[in-house]
């Protein structure tokens, strides 16, 4: 299944000021009508689900594709594909080829878009998810953080972290990241028993309920930039990964490691660069 993949990471760098805030809300409420977020100014998490929303409108507007020409779809377990206007100079098999399946993630500072053009059917099948390589809460200890999330993870997982703080922190994240963009690709609700998936990453093995995973294509990379939080610098970086069903024999992994190749393929924002743009998003 040859569907092209690109992803938009938009980094979170800087609190938005109150008219900033305010023209985000509005370009979401007009834009976005299924968008189901609280009016809260000053609240930082709901300012990023704000932002999360205007994603697909930016993508949208890189394509320069009016609002008016393109329609947001959502199928009954949350999966979301954009359908553009009928035009009768395309042709139809084109056009079944032309929609794009889209899914939005977050955690922390950065947020994420994964999108996919071609078939209905295929294109729903995306997922991505986001992990900061840090403990939660950042006073925690690294050991104390890992065991916290063990009720996630089987004990093949377990015994592969390691025994080095720094090596059981990038891979714990891995694993979750690979594991949330699994479930955000199927659309499965929250509150499903990880421990069901199995990511045996040394042997690039995956199984579901104890048997392998065939036809999945994950994508896994890392990002960093420095946030502005409270007056204060920090340095922040995250593990992503990206699954997408191609209908394989097998599944694999696809490591993008030389930033040269994860440039043809995945674009870095932050909101200044959205701020620019926001008055165009509606057009």
């Amino acid at each position: 299944m040859e569907c092209p993949i690109l992803v938009w990471m938009l980094w979170y760098n800087r609190e938005l000021t109150p008219e900033e805030y305010e023209k985000c809300y509005q370009t979401v409420q007009i834009c976005v009508p299924h968008a189901d977020i609280l009016y809260e100014p000053g609240n930082r998490q709901q300012s990023i689900n704000t932002v999360m929303y205007l994603m697909p409108l930016l993508m949208m507007r890189h394509r320069r594709i009016p609002r008016a020409k393109w329609r947001d779809n959502m199928l009954p377990n949350g999966k979301h594909w954009i359908e553009q206007a009928a035009d009768r100079q395309m042709d139809p098999i084109r056009r079944m080829k032309s929609l794009i399946g889209y899914h939005v993630a977050n955690d922390d500072s950065l947020i994420g878009m994964a999108m996919v053009q071609g078939r209905q059917r295929e294109v729903v099948s995306v997922g991505l998810g986001i992990q900061r390589l840090s403990t939660k809460p950042l006073n925690m200890s690294v050991s104390d953080y890992a065991e916290s999330q063990y009720h996630k993870l089987t004990q093949v997982e377990i015994d592969s972290l390691g025994n080095e703080d720094e090596v059981i922190l990038r891979r714990l994240c891995l694993i979750l990241a690979l594991k949330q963009s699994y479930l955000n690709a199927i659309g499965q609700p929250v509150g499903f028993d990880f421990t069901r998936l199995e990511f045996n990453v040394p042997e690039e093995k995956i199984y579901g309920d104890g048997e392998p995973l065939r036809g999945w294509e994950f994508r896994v990379w890392q990002g960093n930039t420095v946030i502005k939080k409270d007056e204060e610098q920090t340095d922040e970086k995250y593990q992503c990964a990206c699954a997408f069903f191609r209908g394989w024999p097998t599944s694999r992994f696809v490591w993008q490691k030389d930033p040269k190749s994860l440039e043809s393929w995945v674009q870095f924002l932050n909101v200044d660069q959205l701020i620019t743009v926001l008055p165009k998003l509606a057009d």
